[in-house]
C-alpha cells in the first residue's frame, strides 16, 4: 500500500525534497516511524500531519493512495 508524504517550510531542509512515496505504512504511526529512520533529524522537529488535507491529532488508518503532508508549525498574520 503506497502512499504519498509531502513536505512543506522547513521540513524539506531535512528531506532535501519535497515528497515521497512510503510503501506499507498501516497508520500514522508507523509512517512515522519510517520518515524518521530515513530522515533522523525529523525525530527532533515539531511538526503537523495532516491527511488528505485535514489535521489528525492521533494515530489514523492509511489506506490507498492517501496523501499525507507534514507542516511545521505555523501562525496567522
Amino acid at each position: 500500500m503506497e502512499v504519498q508524504v509531502i513536505f512543506f517550510g522547513s521540513i524539506t531542509d531535512i528531506t532535501l525534497d519535497n515528497s515521497v512515496v512510503i510503501d506499507n505504512c498501516v497508520d500514522i504511526n508507523s509512517l512515522v516511524q519510517e520518515l524518521i529512520e530515513r530522515y533522523p533529524a525529523l525525530a527532533n522537529k515539531k511538526y503537523f500531519v495532516a491527511v488528505n488535507q485535514k489535521i489528525v491529532h492521533e494515530n489514523s488508518k492509511l489506506k490507498m493512495g492517501d496523501t499525507v503532508a507534514l507542516m511545521p508549525p505555523f501562525s496567522g498574520g
